[in-house]
């Protein structure tokens, strides 16, 4: 108020003041003397006042009752002109606030006064504002006479004057209230007596100040008034209105809560007065029913009045916001009133302001919760915030289902709407539009129900439009629709509302847990984990907050669901699907932030029920809590199967077609714009709130996978969907609006599974699991029929594995558990996912960079390598495939960095078994030889010993055998890869061992490796032997060739290698064992015939039984064996059981020996040759102190047998000759040394003599089938005992020698089968290990001398096996000897041999001692085949060559022969034996051996065409001969028959002319001389004498010989002269 205490205001307000004196002295000069003396007076107190103080404000106020009295005086002539000026004055004195209290009360009684005279009463009211609002003199009667003043000039009839005096009574209330509230701010600071009990008695109100008491008691009077009492305070009230008075109580509760709430007195008032009103004043809505008769009650039922009633929910309202924690028991009322007021039988209007009044509690999200609290959680009262929700379900689904009654202009209100549309649509207008260019609002539309949905208010505010209706008095008619769009929003603003609410709390107890305690549990666990030290008064606000929250959810969750379920299913608007479905997804998040399961799955269910076709069989849904409000029937028509719905599916537009995924579909289903809708939302929902999910991630999956099924997104690389096209028909349609779509859902999805990766681990696993149950639903469905399996939940596996690599051990186990169930699957297509999401998530496991590595975590790499091994345990190839090709790639990838994963790598390879196909061995083959050839080195020394098993095992395999035979390769390259690194090898095997050995101390158990006590390196090579042994026994030939040349060269090459000691495990364990089940396999081998080898493979008929085909594995390993004990001798002998090993060895020689088989039995005694030849170890004596490692005498195989890349000898730090040196030092006496020697040669005389008399006796019974010993069998045989005899000639005795007679002469008496070629022997040169020549000559020259002597004698020896055994030998030696001498004979070296051979053949053949007598035929038979043998020789061995040899020893031959073939008689047999005892078989090999001789197609040196023709004159010469004999002979004989031998001959004698002049002219004719026609002519006289003879055979001979001779016929040459004939 400066403006008015500044001097020219004071100046200005005294002139003011004279001029209205002066003007109502004027006015009033003539009517009103009296009026006009006072304003007189007036004036001159106005100037003295003026002129005495200087406060002229406040002394004005002082007399200001003197100072107004003209003006009031004036009023009070009731003069129009006088009353305006004096009211004038007297508001210009208010405003400068100099009246008085008195004064104001004298002003008062005049206003009153011109009141009841009516007039002036717009002027009046202006003043009684005026004065009110200036200042606060006005009290008490005074006061309450301005306020009855007011409120009569309301109920005047003037309409203008009417509505001023209303707003200005509003506006006097007001200030009541205000000077009130400006009161308690003064005395704020003095601290009140609180007054301990609001006084009962409503009058007093002593202890109230004076502005509080007027406001009390103003109050006070408006609640007598409402309820048509008299008032206590407001005196002189004549008339009042409900409406009005309803307005301003609503008004000061709403204005002046405070008012109530610090002052007790007034919120008595409220309890006592004002709840109790407006509960009497409802009275008439809630006993009104709509349509019910009034006959039926007794007393007439007062109608509901819109006015009040609407006022009367105002005051409802203000009264639950502001004081519903002074008044819980009435609000609980008020509240159910509410609710009541919804229901269906009460007025259209009163329902559409019930639910307006409901809105605006509904955007108070503290109010609900306060609600909550005050009843809800309460024992005994009702769930008020549980039925508030309910209300709103019941109110929308009443909406839907009773056509809207009540006032009578709804039913044309579809005229509101600017689509003229039916009210209901006909339930078939299914198609997309109902008609052409019809916009469609948006709206609900169920069962035929058509309700639009109207714009009402901005989300969040509860903006009403009927409870603002205050002018109307009639109630309005509510538009179709408004009443459902209100109460739709009001349950978006209820969930908006209570989620933010709750959320942002929560949110504060977290961050606050989060700052308090370090680590603090997860928002869905209890916090009761947390520390309860620091939290505990936090604790219990937590828990008392979280109680509040709960309960609010679970109070309202049904009733929401309800209703919003059923408004998504009404729903035809995009925007409220929206709505919708965004509210139910708040919940849903919400629920499962505060751990409510079953609301939670509730809100869920709902959303994936509106994702899928109605009535979709997807029993996750149809087991759960849903409260679904609707059962609605499809009908299937025809084949379309066009689901025709009465419900509001038909507004819905059809975006896609596709199957349903069941075992048996039936039919198509559809999808619908909102179901594509609702299936994003899921996305949503999964992708933001996953964490919170928990189980019902079942439910969001398994609907995803229907949804992803029916729209035919099929999984690629790396789990992601793709849309594909359906598989199976045609069946699968989309709208290019879904397709656009489609790649955006698709990408949604797989970010979904991408957002794992921020999951915490709780939440994570309850995704895989959801996921494995997924996927086994899936499986089920594919069980037992090929058809596209949904592969959804495996896809995903993989996608959610990859992505949350950096934790994958905490979900490795159950995801690989399940993925190796899914790849056991019977349909191919669903195991091909399985193992392709199980080998991508091992690779990438693999290549992930983890922290820490996988080098430094060993326990992980095994981890994600145990599934690789784990899919060995299934048995479909197709799985089995991948999971190599999985192999080989990490081999490729990662082979440098396994570790300690390569036993389970390898275990893989090796877990491949014979039956599985050969692709698979292939494949697995395929890495084993990419693990040898590349990761050896790189691999621990502890799983050398696995590959060699996985490469043995590989060579066990039978279904390729070249993948045995390589695998023998590798085991070889093994060997040698052991060979170069040995040393590193044998260093980490020992640390290993060592370790080992530590850890199975302390564990007190005993170590258990093979080969144990052998060190680490040598059970390795052991390993490796046994490996290459099982393979000597392969049941296929091939590999037992392979393996055995393999061990043996390996046994040779690197057995150097070996701690002395291990060779003792190599002798028994290795090579006995296998001796032993190879003699074993032989002796019982199948002997029936091999038709082929497989394929087109010939089998040599020296290999078609099985028989034959272990005959040759024996010998290859007999040899072997015998190789290793001859070249390692002096390694073995030293090991103190050499003399039982020698003695095994022999049994095993001997056995074969005597085995029924040739070959086996021959090569038998090659070896028994071989080990005999061993040199006996140098003596102490002969010997340097160490040998060089070099210079040792007897391994002469390492350097020949090594294999590639063996650059550098390895040379082991007690290298052999340090070991040598070692073994035979001082430690062994000599003698032993000798007697031990001695001992093995007596045993080996021993198996000789066993061998020698079991192979030779004669067989008890004859049959076809009996075995005789071959002849080089026996010559070898014999030929061992020279050797043999020379270390042991010291000790050989009588009895010896005649066990020595026994055999030579059973030997010789063995008869040779027919079909042994007795001479082709097999050259033992590998057994000779000095100069071969040097070895042949001194055999030759000494064998000669030596056997010549027996020879000649023949049978003057004093035992006949003495000849035969030197042929014998002659023979065999002869036949090594002789090459070797044809090739040096240039040399000069076997000069003095070729005329020592001749004489000795000359002697043996012709020789000069007669038979014994006794000799039978048969021996003499047998004799002779000897001598024929020897022939046989001769052609063989020596004319062949003859241009290599000397002429004279030729000639010698050649001469030999003629006389052999020209019958040399024995004169001592009878005439009867005579024809047996000429040698005529001799003869005939002689003469067909001259024959052959004779002369050669293919001369190609002058040497032999002088053979040739020397034999030819040699055959010609002995025809001659032996024709004139027979002829001579014939003619002498006379009638007498010539001996048969003599006939034989003559015929074969003609048979070889007509043979020889046949050949001749074959010939060139340069390559035959003139002496030899000569010769040949020179026959034809004698052969025509032969012609008398009487023997018919020779006569036909003859006749065959005389042929020929016509190309002899020629007229003779006439001589030619001068070149003319």
């Amino acid at each position: 108020m400066s403006g008015t205490n500044s001097p020219e205001a004071v100046k200005k307000l005294l002139e003011n003041m004279q001029s209205d004196l002066r003007a109502l002295s004027l006015e009033c000069k003539k009517k009103f003397p009296p009026v006009k003396e006072a304003a007189e007076s007036g004036i001159i107190k106005v100037k003295t006042i003026a002129a005495r103080n200087t406060e002229i404000l406040a002394a004005l106020k002082e007399n200001s009752s003197e100072v107004v009295q003209p003006f009031l005086m004036g009023c009070g002539t009731k003069e129009p002109k006088i009353t305006q000026l004096c009211l004038a004055a007297i508001q210009r004195l208010m405003s400068h606030e100099v009246v008085s209290e008195t004064a104001a009360g004298n002003i008062i009684n005049m206003l009153w006064q011109l009141m009841e005279n009516s007039l002036e009463e717009l002027k009046l009211l202006q003043t009684v504002l005026v004065l009110l609002t200036t200042n606060t003199v006005v009290h008490d009667e005074a006061l309450s006479k301005a306020i009855v003043l007011c409120f009569r000039l309301h109920f005047t009839k003037d309409n203008i004057t009417n509505n001023t005096a209303a707003a200005t009574v509003r506006q006097v209330v007001t200030v009541v209230f205000e000077r009130m509230v400006a009161e308690d701010e003064r005395h704020r600071d003095i601290l009140e007596q609180p007054v301990l009990q609001a006084n009962s008695n409503r009058r007093s109100v002593s202890t109230l100040k004076p502005c509080a008491k007027d406001a009390y008691m103003l109050f006070q009077d408006l609640c007598q008034l409402v309820n048509a009492d008299a008032p206590y305070w407001l005196v002189g009230m004549t008339e009042m209105t409900r409406t009005f008075g309803l307005e301003l109580l609503e008004s000061v509760l709403n204005d002046f809560p405070q008012v109530f709430l610090q002052h007790q007195e007034f919120s008595f008032l409220l309890k006592e007065r004002v709840c109790p009103l407006v509960i009497k004043l409802f009275s008439p809505n809630i006993k009104f029913r709509q349509g019910s008769s009034t006959s039926s009650s007794p007393a007439p039922v007062e109608k509901p009045y819109f006015p009040i009633c609407m006022r009367l929910l105002r005051v409802v309202s203000v009264l639950i916001k502001q004081f519903y924690s002074l008044l819980v028991t009435e609000c609980e009322i008020f509240l159910s009133l509410l609710v009541k007021f919804l229901d269906a039988d009460k007025p259209q209007w009163l329902r559409a302001v019930a639910v307006e009044s409901i809105h605006r509690l509904c955007v108070q999200p503290q109010l609900l919760r306060s609600f909550c609290q005050s009843y809800d959680m309460k024992q005994h009262s009702t769930k008020v915030f549980r039925d508030i929700v309910n209300a709103l379900g019941s109110f929308i689904q009443s909406l839907f289902l009773v056509p809207p009654t009540g006032s009578p202009a709804t039913t044309n209100q579809a005229g509101n709407n600017n689509s003229g549309g039916p009210v209901s649509a006909p339930a078939n207008s299914g198609m997309v539009g109902i008609g052409g260019g019809v916009t469609l609002l948006p709206a609900f539309e169920y069962r035929g129900t058509w309700i639009p949905i109207l714009t009402i208010t901005v989300q969040g505010s509860a903006k009403a439009t009927y409870l603002e209706m205050l002018d109307k008095v009639e109630p309005p008619t509510i538009p179709e629709g408004y009443a459902m769009s209100v109460a739709f929003h009001c349950l978006l603003d209820l969930v908006r509302g209570i989620t933010s609410m709750i959320e942002g709390e929560l949110g504060e107890v977290e961050t606050e847990c989060q700052t308090t305690t370090e680590g603090a549990s997860s928002p869905t666990q209890s916090s009761e984990q947390q520390d309860l030290q620091s939290t505990s008064d936090q604790m219990d606000k937590e828990i008392v907050s979280r109680a509040v929250w709960e309960e609010m959810v679970n109070a309202c969750w049904c009733g929401l669901l309800a209703a919003l379920s059923l408004l998504l299913d009404a729903s035809t608007d995009e925007a409220a699907t929206e709505n919708i479905l965004k509210a139910e997804l708040t919940m849903a998040a919400l629920c499962g932030r505060l751990g409510l399961v079953t609301s939670r799955d509730a809100f869920i269910t709902a959303i994936c029920k509106g994702s899928l076709p109605p009535h979709y069989a997807l029993t996750v849904l149809n087991t759960t809590t849903a409260a679904t409000l609707s059962n609605k029937s499809y009908s299937i028509q025809g084949q379309s199967v066009m689901m025709i719905s009465p419900s509001s599916e038909s507004h819905q537009q059809v975006v896609a077609v596709g199957q349903p995924l069941a075992v048996q579909p039936q039919g198509t289903v559809m999808l619908t714009s909102k179901n594509i809708q609702c299936m994003r939302t899921l996305l949503n929902l999964a992708h933001c709130h996953g964490a919170v999910l928990g189980t019902s991630w079942q439910l969001v999956l398994a609907t995803l996978q229907h949804l992803v099924w029916i729209l035919g997104l099929k999984p690629s690389s790396g789990g992601a969907l793709k849309p594909g096209r359906a598989v199976e028909g045609p069946s699968t349609v989309l709208t290019t609006a879904v397709m656009t779509d489609l790649p955006v859902i698709s990408n949604i999805l797989s970010r979904l599974f991408e957002s794992s990766q921020y999951l915490d681990d709780v939440s994570l696993h309850h995704l895989i699991n959801a996921l494995c149950s997924l996927s086994l639903e899936a499986m089920d469905m594919a069980y037992g029929n090929n058809k596209e399996p949904s592969l959804f939940a495996v896809a995903k596996l993989l996608e959610t594995g990859l992505v949350n690599m950096h934790r994958i051990e905490i979900l490795w186990r159950p995801l690989t558990g399940h993925l190796l169930e899914v790849c056991q699957h019977p349909n191919s297509r669903m195991r091909e996912w399985g193992a392709e999401a199980l080998t991508s998530l091992i690779k990438a496991g693999l290549t992930f960079n983890h922290d820490p590595p996988l080098s430094q975590n060993q326990r992980l790499q095994l981890l994600l390598l145990n599934p690789l091994k784990e899919m060995s345990n299934i048995n479909h190839p197709d799985i089995r495939l991948k999971q190599l090709e999985c192999v080989l790639q990490i081999l490729q990838s990662q082979g440098d960095s396994l570790g300690p994963g390569w036993p389970l790598v390898l275990g893989v390879m090796g877990a491949i078994r014979n039956d599985q196909g050969e692709s698979l061995i292939r494949t697995a083959f395929q890495c084993l030889q990419l693990v040898v050839t590349d990761f050896l080195p790189t691999m621990p020394c502890t799983c050398l010993q696995i590959v060699v098993d996985v490469a043995g095992s590989f060579g066990l395999h039978n279904q390729e055998l070249n993948i045995s035979l390589t695998s023998i390769g590798l085991l070889w390259n093994i060997s040698d890869y052991f060979f170069q690194r040995g040393e590193t090898i044998e260093k980490e095997l020992n640390k290993e061992e060592a370790a080992q050995q530590k850890q199975a101390e302390e564990k007190g158990v005993v170590l258990n490796r093979p080969f144990h006590p052998a060190p680490p390196f040598d059970c390795l090579w052991l390993c490796l032997y046994a490996k290459l042994g099982e393979l000597c026994v392969d049941p296929r030939p091939a590999v037992r060739k392979s393996a055995g040349q393999t061990l043996f060269s390996t046994i040779g090459a690197h057995g150097t290698l070996l701690q002395h000691s291990t060779w003792h495990t190599v002798i028994w364990k290795v090579l006995f064992h296998l001796l032993d089940r190879v003699r074993e396999s032989s002796t019982t081998a199948d002997k029936e015939k091999i038709e082929s080898g497989g394929g087109n493979i010939l089998i040599h008929h020296s290999r078609d039984t099985a028989e034959k085909q272990w005959a040759e594995t024996w010998v290859l390993t007999l040899a072997g064996v015998a190789r290793i004990f001859n070249t390692r001798r002096y390694l073995l002998q030293p090991l103190g059981d050499f003399s039982r090993a020698w003695d095994v060895l022999l049994d095993h020689i001997q056995s074969a020996a005597l085995s029924k088989n040739n070959e086996v039995s021959l090569a038998a005694l090659k070896s028994f040759q071989e080990i005999l030849q061993i040199v006996s170890p140098v003596r102490d004596s002969d010997k340097p102190e160490t040998l060089p490692v070099v210079n040792v005498p007897v391994p002469v195989l390492i350097g020949s047998i090594s294999g590639p890349g063996l650059s550098r000898p390895f040379v082991r730090t007690d290298s052999i000759g340090e070991r040598l040196g070692r073994y035979s030092s001082s430690e062994t006496p000599i003698v032993t040394d000798e007697l031990e020697d001695l001992n093995l040669w007596w045993a080996a005389w021993n198996t000789w003599y066993r061998i020698g008399s079991e192979s030779t006796k004669p067989p008890i019974t004859f049959d076809k089938l009996t075995f005789i010993p071959s002849q080089p069998f026996l010559t070898a045989l014999i030929q061992i005992f020279p050797a043999l005899y020379q270390h042991i000639k010291t000790g050989f005795n009588m009895d010896d020698l005649q066990k020595l007679g026994v055999i030579l002469h059973s030997a010789v008496s063995v008869p040779i089968s027919s079909d042994a070629s007795p001479f082709i022997l097999p050259s033992y040169t590998e057994a000779v290990l000095t100069s071969l020549q040097e070895a042949v000559l001194t055999a030759l020259d000494v064998l000669q001398k030596t056997l010549r002597v027996p020879l000649s004698l023949k049978y003057s020896c004093p035992s006949e096996s003495t000849w035969k055994l030197a042929v014998s030998s002659l023979l065999k030696v002869l036949s090594i000897g002789l090459p070797v001498a044809r090739q040096h004979a240039s040399s000069g070296k076997f000069d003095s041999m070729w005329p020592e051979l001749a004489n000795t053949f000359e002697d043996f053949l012709f020789t000069k001692s007669i038979p014994p007598d006794n000799l039978s035929i048969q021996e003499f038979q047998r004799n002779e085949s000897i001598d024929v043998e020897v022939v046989q020789l001769i052609s063989t061995e020596i004319l062949p060559y003859a241009n290599f040899i000397p002429k004279e020893f030729v000639g010698q031959i050649m001469t030999m022969l003629n006389k052999g073939s020209i019958h040399s008689q024995s004169s001592s047999f009878t005439e009867a034996e005579i024809d047996i005892r000429l040698r005529e078989e001799f003869s005939k090999m002689c003469f067909e051996t001259l024959l052959q001789f004779s002369f050669s197609s293919k001369v190609t040196t002058p040497q032999e065409g002088y053979i040739s023709r020397m034999a030819l004159s040699v055959l010609l010469k002995r025809s001659q001969d032996v024709l004139h004999r027979y002829i001579e002979d014939e003619r002498l004989s006379g009638k007498c028959p010539l001996p048969r031998q003599q006939v034989t001959e003559i015929i074969f004698v003609l048979k070889a002319v007509s043979t020889l002049i046949d050949s001749l002219k074959k010939t060139q004719p340069e390559n035959v001389d003139g002496n030899t026609w000569a010769q040949v002519i020179a026959l034809y006289p004698t052969l025509v004498e032969c012609i008398t003879c009487s023997s018919s055979e020779v006569c036909s001979a003859l006749k065959e010989a005389l042929v020929p001779f016509k190309d002899f016929m020629q007229p003779p040459a006439s001589k030619v002269q001068n070149g003319e004939s």
